[in-house]
């Protein structure tokens, strides 16, 4: 979660992304909220899980992002169990690869 906060707050000085966590307070206030719980204190309708974080229910979201690395046998074994629980949920689910030239598809 730190490396995910140093660079929403140093990527480049174009791109600021404003975001907190409990560390810095007023989590209602925060338009991006980092954390390594299943809290959503700033009521944010997308849920990005990175690294291998797995959501335990799908609710009080509209949307959940995984972010995982399909190179990484373990990763994608991860990300296929998540899409399994999701759907047998009851939540749409989509899969989206990127390209060679960095461009995001959605696949079948």
């Amino acid at each position: 979660m730190e490396a995910i906060d140093q660079a929403l707050w140093t990527y480049a000085d174009d791109s600021f992304l404003p975001h907190g966590s409990a560390r810095i307070g007023q989590a209602s206030a925060q338009p991006v909220y980092l954390t390594l719980g299943e809290e959503t204190p700033n009521g944010a309708g997308v849920r990005f899980l990175v690294d291998g974080a797995e959501a335990r229910v799908f609710d009080g979201a509209e949307r959940f992002v995984y972010v995982f690395d399909g190179r990484d046998p373990e990763a994608v074994t991860s990300a296929r169990r998540q899409w399994s629980a999701a759907k047998a949920a009851g939540c749409a689910v989509t899969y989206w690869q990127q390209t060679e030239n960095g461009r995001w598809e959605q696949k079948a």
